[in-house]
C-alpha cells in the first residue's frame, strides 16, 4: 500500500497540488502524510505528521511550502510501528546536497543492504527498509543523483516505487517486477508521478503512461529523462491492487481496475451460483463486484449496508483490535431492504476473519433470512511479504481452516471464493506479459513469490515500516 505522488512543474503552486495528489491517493494509506517541496533558492522544506491529508495540512502549513517540485506520501505501515518517526517522506543530507524520498513497497533484503552501507544487523533495528533504501541511495557510488539511484535499484529486492526530490530534480523508479503500480502524467509545462492514475485526475493532469519496471525517470528543467538500470525480470504485478487497495476509477497495466471487479463478479456469479432474492455488496471495495454479480445471475442489485463515510478502510488500520472495532462503527444495515430475504453478500477479500463474522451478523440481525457470502479472491492461504500487514501464516483464516469450516466460523450459509483462474480471467490481459505469460504476483493465494523469500518462526523478515 502507501501512496506517492511526485510534481514538477515551474510557476505553479506545488504543494497544493501534490495535497490534492495525496488527498486522492489517501486510500492507499491513512496513519500520517507529509509533503516536502522544493527549489533551488529555498532548498526542502517539509511538512509531516500522523492523521489523515486533511488533518496533517491547513492553508497556512500548504503556503508555507514553496518551489517548483514537490514530493506527497501517504502511509500504510507494514511491520514496522505506526509513529511519526515513520512519517514520510525520508531526507537524507549528502555532498550533493539534501535528498528526500518516500516508498512504496516493501524490500526483502534487509540485511544484504545493511552490508552495503556498513551497518550490522544488531545495529538500529527499528530502522525501516525505507530508511535502509535511502541509506543505500545515498551512500552508493556515482557522479550523479542519478547513477547513484541506479546503483542502489541494482542492490534493492523486492517491490519498491520510489519518489524523490533534489532542490532541481524530481526522480522516481520502479523495481524490475513492477509490483506496485506508478504512472507518469504531464501537467501543463509539468511532470507528474503518482501511484494511481486518480491522482492525475484530480489535479487536472494528463495521463502520459506507465513508468515502466525497472525504469529510473530524472524530471528537470531539461525535460523527462529515462533509463533502464536494471535487468527485467517477470512481471509480478500485485493482484491485490484490483481486488481491493486501487481506486476504481484508476487505470493499471491498461486495464480499468472498475471494470476489472465488475468482471470479478460476473465470473463469481457463474463459479458459485445460488438461489437468492437479492445480491449486496460490503462497500465500497466490492460494489462494482456485488454489480457484475447481480448482472451475471439476473438477480436484483440493492443497497443493504449503509458506510459511515468518516470511517477509514478498516483491512488497513495498524492495529487488529481498530480493525474489529471499526466494524461496529462502519456499517449500518437496512431491515426494509434485508428482513426475509435470502442475501447473496459480495466482500472483496477475507484475510484474517475477524471483521467478517459482525458483519454477517450485522446482516441478519437486519432480518435476512439466509446469507451467502461470495468473496472476490481466492483463499488468502500465504503471508504477503511484498507490502500487506500479514506476517505470519497463522493470522490467515484459510490457512487453518476449510472453506465449509470457515462459513460456519463467519455465520454464513454458504461461501464462494472467486477461483484464481477466474481472477486471472476477469483481470483480463492486464494479468499477462508481452509473451502471454501470467505477470501477476498471486503469492498470497499460492506460495509462490517473485523473490526468494527468508522466514524464520514464520515471521517476515523484511522488517520495514510503509
Amino acid at each position: 500500500m502507501c501512496g506517492v505522488f511526485g510534481i514538477y512543474a515551474p510557476g505553479e503552486p506545488v504543494a497544493r497540488l501534490t495535497y490534492f495528489g495525496i488527498y486522492a491517493l489517501q486510500h492507499r494509506g491513512q496513519e500520517s502524510a507529509g509533503i516536502v517541496s522544493a527549489d533551488e533558492r529555498h532548498g526542502l522544506t517539509w511538512q509531516r505528521n500522523m492523521g489523515l491529508v486533511s488533518q496533517v495540512f491547513d492553508e497556512q502549513t500548504i503556503s508555507s511550502l514553496e518551489g517548483d517540485l514537490a514530493i506527497g506520501h501517504t502511509r500504510y505501515s507494514t511491520s514496522g510501528s505506526s509513529t511519526v518517526a515513520h512519517a514520510q517522506p525520508l531526507f537524507a543530507p549528502s555532498l550533493f546536497g539534501p535528498l528526500a524520498m518516500a516508498h512504496n513497497g516493501n524490500l526483502v533484503n534487509i540485511e544484504a543492504l545493511r552490508k552495503d552501507i556498513g551497518e550490522p544487523s544488531n545495529r538500529d533495528a527499528s530502522c525501516t527498509d525505507s530508511e535502509l533504501a535511502l541509506r543505500s541511495i545515498v551512500q552508493a557510488p556515482g557522479r550523479s543523483w542519478t547513477e547513484k539511484v541506479a546503483h542502489a535499484m541494482a542492490r534493492m529486492d523486492g517491490a519498491y516505487c520510489l519518489v524523490m526530490l533534489t532542490p532541481s530534480q524530481l526522480i522516481a523508479c520502479r523495481d524490475p517486477m513492477g509490483v506496485r503500480p506508478l504512472c507518469l502524467g504531464r501537467y501543463r509545462d509539468g511532470w507528474v508521478v503518482a501511484s494511481e492514475s486518480c491522482a492525475l485526475e484530480t489535479i487536472g493532469a494528463e495521463f502520459v503512461r506507465e513508468v515502466d519496471p525497472g525504469e529510473l525517470i530524472t524530471i528537470d528543467a531539461s525535460g523527462v529523462h529515462s533509463q533502464r538500470p536494471v535487468e527485467a525480470r517477470p512481471r509480478a504485478l500485485c493482484v491485490f491492487e484490483f481486488i481491493y487497495f486501487a481506486r476504481p476509477d484508476s487505470n493499471i497495466a491498461g486495464r480499468s481496475v472498475y471494470d476489472a471487479r465488475y468482471e470479478m463478479g460476473r465470473t463469481l456469479a457463474r463459479e458459485h451460483p445460488v438461489e437468492a432474492d437479492l445480491v449486496i455488496a460490503i462497500p465500497d471495495s466490492a460494489t462494482a463486484a456485488a454489480a457484475g454479480y447481480a448482472a451475471e445471475s439476473g438477480l436484483p442489485f440493492r443497497e443493504g449496508l449503509i458506510k459511515n463515510r468518516y470511517i477509514g478502510r478498516t483491512f488497513i488500520q495498524p492495529h487488529q483490535s481498530q480493525r474489529t472495532g471499526s466494524v461496529q462503527l462502519k456499517f449500518n444495515a437496512l431491515p426494509s431492504v434485508l428482513a426475509g430475504k435470502r442475501v447473496v453478500v459480495v466482500d472483496d477479500s477475507i484475510v484474517r476473519g475477524t471483521t467478517t463474522p459482525p458483519t454477517v451478523a450485522l446482516i441478519r440481525k437486519a432480518g435476512a433470512r439466509e446469507v451467502h457470502l461470495r468473496v472476490t479472491a481466492p483463499p488468502m492461504t500465504d503471508p504477503c511479504y511484498l507490502g500487506i500487514d500479514v506476517a505470519t501464516k497463522s493470522q490467515l483464516i484459510a490457512a487453518r481452516l476449510t472453506v465449509p469450516e470457515i462459513a460456519r466460523e463467519v455465520g454464513a450459509d454458504s461461501l464462494g471464493y472467486l477461483s484464481l483462474d477466474g481472477l486471472y480471467q476477469s483481470v483480463g490481459a492486464a494479468s499477462l506479459d508481452p509473451d502471454g505469460r501470467r505477470a501477476l504476483c498471486s503469492g498470497c493465494f499460492t506460495g509462490n513469490y517473485p523473490v526468494q523469500i527468508s522466514t524464520g518462526d514464520e515471521r517476515l523478515i523484511a522488517a520495514g515500516a510503509r
